[in-house]
């Protein structure tokens, strides 16, 4: 099945591109790698959470803030080459989580991602990834994820 009509099955609705918020572009390209700016849980421009995983913010908030960011990503790509159909690869994704000193589930955050890329993509969504816990993040966001789409 299609990545387009696996989302309409699944009944996700892409949202409008979120604009940058900075002096960046969303998605850069060279040769058939897409690489994709740090993408937050927006919706509707603002934020769902704000805050610490594992201290303000349960495993699993996260968890579903990783999904919001993924269906944002997938949003600038798509407004980037016009059809998600057009994906080969899901290569890999880089997600950094604001953790609590003691919190060390960064992957299980992630998890939720990679299970989504699977069931919208297929294999071609199984992606190299790093979870990594920081201190914090722009606008005090729970998580950021960068991710590299081949094309």
């Amino acid at each position: 099945m299609s990545p387009e009509k696996k989302l309409q099955e699944l009944g996700i609705t892409l949202p409008e591109t979120p604009p940058p918020l900075g002096s960046y572009i969303p998605i850069v390209q060279t040769g058939n790698l897409l690489f994709l700016s740090g993408i937050l849980p927006l919706v509707k421009g603002k934020l769902v959470r704000q805050g610490c995983v594992g201290q303000d913010i349960s495993l699993d908030d996260a968890r579903e803030d990783a999904k919001t960011a993924t269906i944002n990503a997938l949003s600038v790509l798509k407004s980037y080459i016009g059809s998600l159909d057009k994906v080969k690869k899901c290569v890999r994704i880089t997600g950094y989580i604001s953790s609590a000193s003691h919190f060390t589930e960064q992957p299980k955050v992630l998890n939720a991602v990679s299970d989504l890329l699977f069931e919208i993509f297929g294999e071609s969504g199984r992606h190299a990834r790093s979870a990594v816990g920081v201190n914090i993040l722009p606008l005090n966001a729970t998580l950021e994820i960068e991710f590299i789409f081949e094309v």
